[in-house]
């Protein structure tokens, strides 16, 4: 009891590492999960935050050109997509109300939870929304929005004060605020303190309007802020690729795995190892137990084989008074007792040389043997008996030579046949089978017509002092039992068709 709850308590350690270990990887995976996803989210910053030095770099007099922001936007995009997994696939400008201004790529992409929650992710892609650092309207002086297309911007100014559409053109607004083109005037107006605006046909008196850029003269407060709630540049919505962050995920989940994997292989080799070492220190307790338990029965089996020896002498001497006394002049009453005192001494002395035959120590001299001519010998022994019942023997024996102590074999055989004499009736019959089993084995059968073995009683018969017969002593199958197993051999009981019993020694080694 005390083995077995050390070996749950080792196994219940090794579960509880290899839990650790799963644990362990787990953080692991989740850890390189979240980095892959802070890279992805790095990685947008540093776009917004280029992006947003392109567009004030390109700003002028607070304006950005639509046409080149959307070429940036597409050049991005493309680039992107060519650099391959981790791409950016739309990108959209925001205004204060959250209204795309510029976009770029598939903006289909672009759920609306993204403008609600900063971030959305998705199997394939993840939407970013960045701040895009503009000014706010209480400084529209320095404000960052986009200069509507041609034709919305033309459209947009009062009848009657419109420019010619060939004097708007984006080739010749000036990408630098500081440049010489825009400090001497140009399309987009002059600069502060200058009281004509522009050269082209539409040329008027410069109008101040608190917190907007002169070159816008002729909107008034209100269209300007309006201008800016729709123009202006507040936000970045960024939609990218998760393709590495998937490659990534999969490739250390699969390494993550194979740790588990073989940490649980190596924790079921250590629990079968120490199973192993386990059962072999109680298999050498067991084995110096049993050689210690061995040794006493080897000493009490010589002193009962002794003692055999010595009651023998005795039974002797009262053996020989007694067939004296029923020789000698006596009454008919005394004689009849005395050759009962003869034939009760015999069984005991019977009894007492096949005790003392069976606790010999069998030590096996092996030599070629030829199996036939035992088992003729065997048979010839017992010839008196086998006439007395009439029993039919026939031996069906191919002719094989086999490697054994022709004596305890002979032994062996002669006990088998008389116990089959013994089980069976007048006219009764009896067979000897040998033939080669395999390649390197041997098997030989004796079969009888008898009432057979119960199968309860087919292991039981081999022990000693068991027997089945009023005369018997028990011992003679026993002492069979132990000649087969001193030779490597094994000897089974069988029911035979249609009735008796089969014993079968198999294991035996042919001699060519």
């Amino acid at each position: 009891m005390e083995l077995q709850r050390r070996d749950s308590l080792v196994y219940i350690l090794l579960l509880g590492i290899w839990l650790l270990v799963v644990g362990w990887q787990g953080d692991e995976h989740h850890r390189v999960e979240s980095a892959a996803k802070a890279d992805l989210r790095s990685r947008s910053a540093v776009i917004a935050d280029t992006l947003s030095a392109v567009v004030r770099a390109s700003r002028f007099r607070g304006g950005v050109v639509q046409d080149r922001l959307g070429s940036v936007l597409n050049e991005l995009v493309r680039t992107n997509e060519l650099v391959g997994s981790a791409g950016v696939l739309s990108i959209a400008l925001l205004n204060t109300n959250g209204e795309p201004v510029v976009t770029a790529g598939d903006t289909n992409l672009i759920p609306k939870a993204a403008l609600s929650e900063g971030v959305f992710w998705t199997r394939d892609n993840v939407t970013f929304v960045n701040p895009l650092w503009g000014a706010s309207i209480e400084n529209a002086s320095n404000a960052t929005f986009v200069l509507p297309p041609p034709d919305e911007f033309s459209n947009s100014i009062p009848r009657g004060e419109r420019f010619d559409r060939r004097d708007f053109r984006t080739n010749d607004i000036p990408s630098n605020p500081l440049s010489t083109n825009a400090q001497a005037g140009g399309f987009m107006g002059p600069p502060p303190g200058e009281a004509n605006f522009g050269n082209g046909p539409g040329r008027r008196e410069r109008r101040d309007i608190p917190h907007r850029p002169p070159w816008l003269w002729w909107m008034s407060e209100d269209d300007f802020k309006a201008l800016i709630a729709r123009r202006e540049l507040h936000g970045l919505v960024l939609t990218m690729s998760t393709e590495n962050l998937r490659a990534i995920s999969r490739d250390d989940l699969y390494m993550r795995a194979i740790i588990v994997f073989f940490a649980g292989i190596s924790g079921i080799g250590v629990g079968w190892a120490w199973r192993n070492v386990a059962k072999t220190s109680e298999l050498q307790i067991r084995l110096v137990r049993a050689s210690e338990l061995n040794s006493h029965l080897r000493e009490m089996n010589l002193a009962a084989a002794g003692l055999a020896h010595e009651t023998r002498n005795p039974l002797n001497i009262i053996r020989g008074m007694a067939q004296m006394i029923s020789k000698s002049d006596v009454a008919g009453d005394l004689k009849e007792k005395s050759r009962a005192i003869v034939d009760e001494t015999d069984k005991v002395t019977a009894q007492l040389n096949e005790f003392i035959n069976y606790s010999r120590p069998r030590e096996v001299r092996r030599a070629r043997v030829e199996l036939n001519a035992v088992v003729t010998e065997v048979i010839r022994a017992l010839n008196y008996d086998i006439d007395e019942k009439k029993i039919r023997v026939e031996s069906k024996m191919e002719p094989l030579s086999i490697e054994a102590d022709e004596q305890l074999l002979r032994q062996a055989l002669f006990n088998l046949l008389l116990n089959a004499t013994q089980a069976v009736g007048e006219n009764g019959q009896i067979q000897f089978l040998a033939r080669k089993d395999g390649a390197t084995g041997a098997a030989l059968e004796i079969r009888d017509n008898g009432p057979g073995v119960p199968p309860e009683q087919r292991q039981e018969i081999f022990k000693p002092y068991f027997t089945t017969h009023q005369k018997g002593t028990g011992l003679g199958l026993a002492i069979v039992q132990q000649i087969v197993l001193a030779h490597g051999w094994e000897i089974q009981c069988f029911a035979n068709e249609p009735k008796g019993a089969v014993f079968r020694i198999s294991h035996l080694k042919p001699v060519s």
